[in-house]
C-alpha cells in the first residue's frame, strides 16, 4: 500500500470524551472531500466513538494505530 498523505493532524491527546470526537467532527466540516485527517487521542472511549461516528457519517476509516501512549485514527472525508 502506498504512503497515506495526511492533510491535517488533530492532536487531542489529553482531551477526554467527547473531546477527540468533537475535534474530528470540526476538522471534517472544514476539510474538502478526499482530504485525510489524523486524530491523536489518549482517551480510551475514542476507540469505539470515532469508528462508530465515521461509519455513521459515511466517511472512511483508513486505519487505527496504537502508538507510544496514544491511538492514531486516520479518516478520509468522503462526502
Amino acid at each position: 500500500m502506498s504512503e497515506i498523505k495526511v492533510n491535517k493532524v488533530v492532536d487531542a491527546r489529553g482531551s477526554h470524551c467527547p473531546g477527540p470526537l468533537m475535534e474530528l467532527i470540526k476538522a471534517i466540516r472544514n476539510a474538502g472531500v478526499g482530504e485525510v485527517i489524523a486524530v491523536y487521542s489518549t482517551d480510551s472511549g475514542s476507540k469505539t466513538d470515532i469508528p462508530r461516528w465515521v461509519e455513521k457519517a459515511g466517511h472512511q476509516l483508513i486505519g487505527v494505530y496504537e502508538r507510544n501512549g496514544y491511538t492514531e485514527f486516520i479518516v478520509k472525508k468522503v462526502k
